[in-house]
């Protein structure tokens, strides 16, 4: 198996390189004028038209790696002792720098960006040049600066497609992409808000431009012209006036204040895309097709710190909103649990719908998202978490509980710094055990909490029932399924397929539409047949591809997964409900109750609670030192996130390992 994965591996590399070595050459002179017209006898045939060199270059190079990276890590092995391995995701892990508005940032991310910077001022440079010294258009016969300023504004929205062709791959969320380089979805999300920030802008200028020099040359109707054989202009200005829109809306303001905004106007990125891709073409939709394909191809066993989206219809038709996962598939295979902590629109008009009398409640899932896997192999672990980012930490904890069952592994020594606003917040710590949690389940974790109550300066004399955990439990009803994964236990061998099989029926359709629909109508020459039709045409196979794919093997798996979803279902109608009992957290909030619990009892006494103070996390961190290696992983609000990370990188503890836990959603 090694083998085989350090061959894939090794593929994978090489066909990437290329892709990216297509990109840098795709701006120059070199490839357009002496290049293109060799390729395109070979490829811009009658079977796929003026869209085959892209295609074919950036296409499908990419999806060939998105089916490889399928099997790739499906044979991957659980991660060993390895000391080389450890050494160079160590290095390409440490934190490079920390500051705003880029956040926390490692190495590897620190290369990337530069890289991607780079290639974007090399392809402006040089698409400038060409414009410029090589072939200006100028098909107005306008004065020669003029046509500069049109050839910048064009050249400008070229850049900005470069974007489109990274632009979905962070929010993709069953990527097998992103692990190749050691990233998830929910730590990628950054990166496309940063691109969506570029592209916007740079479509921006490419507009402003465009109307400016309309309005020079006495063409501003322009703007609204739709060419049949050409770019159409108007769908180019609807996608601009949407982008806009939810540009504006996803700024930090709307995203934490107004979540339903950002949420809705969100959801207008469909309409977006059509237009956008009616205005660039089905060319440039080659270009950015393998982000955009896999986006929309969007597995149960998960790994801690992941999340899971919840829709409620009765709150909300159309939201989905992601929560932490705080059970372990591992520990409790029957169970999955999320925290939903009052403190929006949403999640209050939850509250009341659960506190009002109620008989069941509807509820759909989409995930769990998350890491292919978390690395715990540390000497000591230190989790620094603010508020409800104590969370993640609680599926960390459970998973260690597991892991402590073979008397083989080696269990790190875990110290939880965890601050709240207000003492009666310490009920979150009722969560880190199961409830069905024996003495002998806890024997080998080493827990230590130092809690900070940042808000008061003491113990509140009276204790807020309403403040802690309470159960509230709905009965099984006839039409209740259990939550299972679409695809079965092999999900991402079965994405593979689903992947490999859409892709490969798109092109097949696309053979058969071009040479025996469109060719004979255009003869390849890119000027009879609608210019949109063209896009629309790879738009509506390429969802069709989909659909189709995606269903069959949904279906396949459903009928494999038949008769144990029936026994399933058997479970979850005869659950024998307890007695709802009251929160353990008024253990904290009362001397003069009994503990009986013996595991909960532990975590009481394993809690140092501090008032009126916020941790020291420099002399926290820094007291580590008596360890080798020491994990450290902190997730809460940003500045915390940041100091920690500072501290972590400023090389006068080299013994600790960074990772943040943050979901910018």
């Amino acid at each position: 198996m090694g083998d085989m994965r350090n061959l894939l591996k090794m593929i994978m590399m090489v066909v990437f390189v290329g892709w990216m070595f297509v990109w840098v050459m795709l701006s120059t002179n070199l490839f357009k004028n002496k290049w293109t017209p060799k390729m395109t006898k070979y490829f811009n045939t009658t079977y796929f038209g003026p869209q085959g060199i892209n295609l074919v270059l950036l296409t499908v190079p990419m999806m060939f790696i998105a089916v490889l990276s399928c099997l790739y890590l499906h044979i991957q092995k659980k991660p060993t002792q390895t000391q080389s391995k450890s050494k160079i995701k160590g290095r390409m892990g440490r934190v490079m720098m920390v500051m705003n508005p880029l956040g926390i940032v490692t190495a590897t991310e620190f290369t990337f960006s530069i890289l991607f910077v780079a290639l974007l001022t090399w392809a402006l440079a040089n698409y400038l040049y060409i414009s410029y010294f090589v072939s200006l258009h100028n098909h107005d016969n306008a004065e020669l600066w003029m046509a500069k300023f049109r050839a910048f504004g064009l050249r400008i929205g070229y850049v900005g497609h470069y974007c489109w062709a990274f632009l979905f791959f962070p929010v993709t969320r069953a990527s097998t992409i992103l692990p190749l380089v050691g990233l998830t979805s929910e730590s990628s999300i950054k990166y496309h808000i940063w691109l969506g920030h570029i592209s916007n802008f740079l479509f921006l200028v490419h507009t402003v431009v465009f109307l400016i020099y309309w309005a020079m040359t006495n063409q501003l109707m322009d703007t609204f012209a739709w060419n049949p054989t050409y770019v159409p202009n108007l769908a180019g200005t609807i996608a601009m006036v949407i982008g806009i829109v939810m540009w504006v809306t996803s700024f930090p303001y709307y995203r934490r204040k107004k979540f339903e905004i950002f949420f809705y106007t969100h959801q207008m990125y469909g309409l977006y895309i059509i237009f956008y891709m009616i205005h660039v073409g089905d060319s440039w939709l080659c270009m950015i097709l393998p982000n955009m394909f896999l986006f929309f191809i969007d597995r149960l066993e998960y790994t801690p710190t992941s999340i899971l989206f919840l829709h409620v219809p009765s709150i909300s038709k159309l939201q989905w909103h992601p929560f932490t996962i705080t059970s372990n598939s591992n520990l409790e295979k029957d169970t999955l649990s999320v925290v939903i902590r009052r403190q929006g629109t949403w999640t209050q008009k939850l509250y009341t719908h659960l506190s009002s009398s109620i008989d069941s409640l509807e509820v759909s899932t989409e995930g769990p998202y998350g890491p292919n896997s978390l690395d715990l192999r540390h000497d000591s672990l230190i989790l620094v978490s603010g508020g409800s980012g104590v969370t993640p930490f609680i599926s960390v904890i459970r998973e260690l509980i597991f892991q402590a069952q073979n008397q083989s592994t080696k269990i790190p020594d875990v110290l939880l710094v965890c601050a709240f606003k207000y003492y009666h917040d310490l009920a979150f710590l009722d969560l880190i055990f199961p409830p069905d949690i024996s003495v002998s389940d806890i024997s080998r974790l080493n827990l230590r909490i130092e809690a900070y109550i940042t808000q008061e300066e003491k113990k509140p004399e009276a204790a807020d029932d309403n403040r802690l955990l309470q159960t509230k439990w709905f009965k099984p009803q006839p039409l209740d399924s259990p939550i299972s994964p679409v695809l079965g236990p092999n999900n991402i061998l079965w994405l593979g397929v689903v992947i490999l099989s859409s892709f490969v029926m798109f092109l097949l359709l696309i053979v058969i539409v071009t040479r025996f629909y469109i060719y004979p109508v255009d003869h390849n020459t890119g000027k009879i047949y609608n210019f949109s039709y063209r896009v629309l045409w790879d738009m509506f196979l390429g969802c069709v591809c989909i659909f189709i794919s995606s269903s069959v093997v949904f279906l396949w798996r459903k009928k494999i997964n038949k008769e144990g979803d029936k026994e399933s279902k058997k479970q979850v109608q005869s659950i024998d409900f307890q007695t709802p009992t009251s929160s353990p957290g008024s253990w904290f909030c009362s001397h003069e109750r009994e503990l009986e619990s013996v595991p909960y009892q532990s975590i009481v006494q394993a809690t140092s609670v501090h008032f009126g103070s916020k941790p020291n996390l420099k002399k926290i961190l820094f007291e580590a030192e008596g360890s080798e290696d020491v994990g450290v992983m902190v997730c809460g609000p940003r500045k915390m996130r940041h100091e920690v990370a500072r501290i972590c990188s400023s090389g006068l503890a080299k013994n600790l390992h960074f990772e943040a836990i943050s979901f910018n959603w």
